[in-house]
């Protein structure tokens, strides 16, 4: 089911004296600050990154290859006669490798905020998702994943992990490794609005692919959730955990987590109470990252008619969560991505309002309540066509994704060190 979003809450207008106030103090906000502690003080700056994407790419995902010494980049292109493939590429200490073909000539549903990821199995395999049309509904699609072998090169026959067989919607996926060559994920998925009689609404489901590829242990981690928020997934020391947008019977729109709980899931639980009343889908997931027991989750936020990106801290595995810290700069449009550093500092990716048109993409280190200074990234435009940033740590390396708009639509990719040189 699709809701029109309303328009992100933004704060008032102000006395031209206090705008430029605002913007001096922002700028400052922005700089680094030299002899802040390790902890609070900003990545480095961002040295461009060529990739492999050409003009027509957009939707770009980061995974960590196996080794930790480089990522896979997965991107959607769109070629001279409209067709639309998936690929993948490589990016280590000798640069790019060659450029693979995950899946094309398919009835792929491809859509801003809704769109293909790459993960590495326990066994070194590649698996890739995809979305393709179903019927003739607007939004009647389902979800593919396939394996790969041999590092991208060739790929296995696509599977579903849905089992209703319904023309509905089916879509904002999260994959994981779940050991060996087992496959785990989870996804939004929309079944109920083709049911007689049933409750228009989505829910969150999960399932795991073993190597014979067939779909096992599908379960309902959530019978109600917010539309069309991405998912995330993260591995604790007791498991897997999942993070999404919540819906409310009075339509609050807060972000809850489940639990991977020995063979079961623990029942939802909001990550912060803040209250977000929002009957509409503000497709504005979260983001979250995990090291031991310790897990942090980032998201935006609306709640009393105030934009905020905030970041909340457990360290008992996410059944509990200290205090959320804000951690945008007062005009934020959300679409938050999130990293852990060396030390588990997190680092979060979000972007910024800076006119109607124009957003900045910014990242900062959180250490305990401090925001350190934040970094800019990029400017872009504030449109949908520009989707969502993506992030990954390669050692003391931090690579953003992101996709342009002008003059063309394009992946591009930055690099920031995170250690003073």
């Amino acid at each position: 089911m699709r809701f029109r979003p309303r328009p992100t809450p933004r704060p008032t207008a102000a006395a031209p004296w206090v705008a430029a106030a605002l913007a001096a103090l922002l700028a400052s906000a922005c700089a680094p600050r030299d002899g802040a502690p390790d902890g609070a003080r900003a990545p480095g700056a961002p040295e461009s990154l060529a990739t492999p994407a050409p003009a027509g790419s957009r939707t770009p995902s980061l995974v960590v290859d196996g080794e930790g010494r480089g990522v896979w980049l997965s991107w959607q292109e769109t070629g001279a006669d409209s067709s639309v493939a998936v690929r993948l590429a490589h990016w280590g200490a000798d640069g790019w490798d060659s450029v693979r073909t995950i899946t094309t000539g398919r009835p792929l549903f491809v859509n801003w905020a809704d769109f293909p990821a790459v993960t590495v199995l326990g066994s070194g395999a590649l698996a890739a998702h995809w979305l393709e049309r179903e019927g003739g509904g607007k939004y009647s699609y389902g979800i593919r994943v396939a394996r790969s072998r041999d590092g991208g090169r060739q790929w296995e026959a696509p599977v579903t992990p849905h089992t209703d067989g319904l023309l509905a919607e089916h879509g904002f996926v999260t994959l994981w490794p779940a050991g060996g060559d087992t496959l785990g994920l989870a996804w939004l998925d929309g079944r109920k609005s083709a049911m007689a009689d049933s409750v228009r609404e989505m829910t969150v489901r999960t399932a795991r692919f073993a190597a014979d590829g067939a779909p096992h242990g599908e379960a309902v981690l959530d019978p109600r959730s917010c539309d069309c928020c991405q998912t995330a997934a993260a591995r604790t020391a007791r498991g897997m955990v999942v993070v999404y947008r919540d819906r409310s019977p009075a339509e609050i729109r807060d972000i809850a987590i489940v639990r991977q709980e020995g063979t079961g899931w623990s029942a939802p639980a909001l990550v912060h109470a803040d209250g977000w009343h929002y009957p509409g889908c503000p497709v504005n997931g979260p983001a979250v990252a995990a090291r031991g027991d310790t897990v942090v989750v980032a998201w935006f936020t609306g709640a009393r008619d105030t934009a905020r990106v905030l970041v909340a801290r457990s360290t008992d595995g996410g059944a509990t969560f200290a205090p959320p810290v804000r951690v945008d700069d007062g005009t934020p449009i959300g679409r938050a991505a999130l990293e852990l550093d060396a030390d588990g500092t997190p680092l979060v990716a979000w972007l910024e309002q800076m006119d109607p048109a124009v957003v900045e993409l910014r990242v900062r280190r959180v250490r305990g309540n401090l925001p350190g200074a934040a970094r800019v990234i990029t400017r872009m435009s504030n449109g949908r066509p520009s989707g969502f940033p993506r992030m990954a740590r390669v050692g003391e390396t931090l690579l953003v994704s992101w996709t342009d708009v002008a003059p063309a639509l394009q992946v591009r990719m930055a690099r920031l060190p995170l250690s003073p040189r």
